[in-house]
C-alpha cells in the first residue's frame, strides 16, 4: 500500500479532521506552513545545517547516517507529540517537509510502523506554495464586498460582530497582524511572512467559497509589509462600497480602545509621529510630541484624525456606495441591510 498522497487529495481532508504535520525545522515552520499544521521537526535549525553541509561536502550516505543518529533517540517523543495532537481520535496524518523528501518519508514510516494512518504529501510545502500562487493567479472567490470609512469609524469591530454571526468575513488586518496605518504595527508583534499571509488568506477564502461572496475592510495594496494579492485587491474595487460613518468623538473612542496599552507604547509612537513632519510641518509635529510626552492621548488622537488621517483618506470616498451611520440606533441592522442591498444589486 502506498504511503503517499498528492496535494489535490490531501487538501480536502483539512476540513475533515486530518492532522497535517510539518517536519521541517522551527525556522522553516515559522516562515510559512500549511494553515492548521503542527510542527514536529526532525531536526533543529542547527542540525539541518550540519546534515546539509555533510551532504554537500562529504557524501549523501554520511549525511543520512548522521541524520539517523540525530533523529533516532527522539522518535518516541515525536510519536507522542503526534498522538497528543490527535487527541485520542484515529484520524489520517498527512506529513510534509519542503519538497516531499527524506524528512517526511522518514516520519511517515515511523508513524506507519507505530500504527498511525499516515501519508507523505507528494511535493511537500513547495507544492502547496505553488497551489496558493496559482489560486490567486487564476481562481475565483466570488464577490468581494468592502466596508470603507474614515480611520477609527469602527470597521474592524463591526466585521468581528458580523463574523460572530456567521457572515463570511475576511479580516485582512487580523491575517496581516497590522492595523493598516502609520501606527498599525504598534503593540502587535511580528507580521507573518508574505508566504504565510497568502496561505492564511487562501485558507479563509476557501472556507467561505460555498457562500459565493465575502465581506472585508478597505485596505491599501500593502498592509504593513505584506501585500494583498493583486487579483484579490482588484476584486475589492469592483462592488459598490459600504461606507460607514461615525462622529469624531466616537472615532477617537474607538482608536483609544484599539490601543489599550498606550503608556507602554509611548516610546514606539515617537518615530511614526516624527515621520509625519514632511506632510504636517514641524510645528504640528512638535505639538503632537508634547501631547505624547504629557500623556494627552485623547487630544493626540483627535489631532491626528483632523490633521492627518481625515485629509489623507477623505478622498477615498467612493462614488458608488451605500452609506451607514454607526452613531444611529439599530446601526448593525442598517449595516446588514446595506450588505443585502449591495448583494441584490447584481440580481
Amino acid at each position: 500500500m502506498s504511503l503517499t498522497i498528492d496535494l489535490q487529495k490531501a487538501l480536502p481532508l483539512l476540513n475533515k479532521g486530518a492532522l497535517f504535520v510539518d517536519v521541517r525545522t522551527p525556522a522553516e515552520f515559522a516562515e510559512a506552513t500549511i494553515p492548521g499544521a503542527i510542527n514536529v521537526p526532525l531536526f533543529s535549525d542547527e542540525e539541518r545545517a550540519r546534515v546539509g553541509t555533510l551532504y554537500k561536502q562529504v557524501s549523501k550516505d554520511k549525511a543520512r547516517r548522521m541524520g539517523i543518529e540525530l533523529v533516532a533517540p527522539r522518535i518516541p517523543a515525536m510519536l507522542e507529540q503526534v498522538e497528543q495532537a490527535l487527541g485520542g481520535q484515529r484520524r489520517l496524518v498527512v506529513v510534509f517537509c519542503w519538497r516531499g523528501g527524506m524528512r517526511s518519508k522518514a516520519m511517515t514510516s515511523f508513524l506507519d510502523l507505530a500504527g498511525f494512518p499516515a501519508r507523505q504529501l507528494i511535493g511537500g510545502h513547495k507544492a502547496f506554495r505553488g497551489h496558493v500562487l496559482d489560486y490567486f493567479e487564476g481562481s475565483s472567490w466570488g464577490r468581494v464586498l468592502v466596508l470603507r470609512g474614515l480611520t477609527g469609524v469602527g470597521k474592524t469591530r463591526e466585521l468581528k460582530l458580523l463574523a460572530d454571526q456567521d457572515y463570511p468575513v475576511v479580516d485582512l488586518e487580523g491575517l496581516a497582524n497590522h492595523r493598516g496605518s502609520a501606527f498599525g504595527a504598534l503593540g502587535l508583534g511580528t507580521q507573518p511572512s508574505q508566504k504565510m499571509f497568502d496561505s492564511l488568506l487562501w485558507a479563509t477564502l476557501r472556507r467561505h467559497e460555498h457562500r459565493g461572496w465575502v465581506l472585508t475592510e478597505g485596505e491599501s495594496r500593502y498592509i504593513g509589509r505584506v501585500r494583498v494579492p493583486p487579483r484579490f485587491f482588484e476584486a475589492m474595487q469592483l462592488e459598490p462600497s459600504i461606507w460607514v460613518e461615525a462622529d469624531l468623538e466616537a472615532r477617537v473612542d474607538n482608536i483609544l480602545e484599539d490601543y489599550p496599552a498606550r503608556e507602554g507604547l509611548k516610546e514606539l509612537f515617537v518615530a511614526p509621529i516624527g515621520n509625519l513632519r514632511e506632510r504636517l510641518g514641524g510645528e504640528k509635529v512638535e505639538a503632537m510630541c508634547r501631547m505624547l510626552e504629557l500623556g494627552q492621548w485623547r487630544e493626540l488622537v483627535r489631532e491626528l484624525m483632523v490633521n492627518y488621517y481625515d485629509p489623507l483618506y477623505r478622498h477615498t470616498l467612493p462614488q458608488s456606495r451605500v452609506e451607514v451611520c454607526l452613531d444611529a440606533q439599530g446601526a448593525q441592522q442598517g449595516l446588514k441591510e446595506a450588505i443585502d442591498e449591495v448583494l441584490a444589486g447584481d440580481d
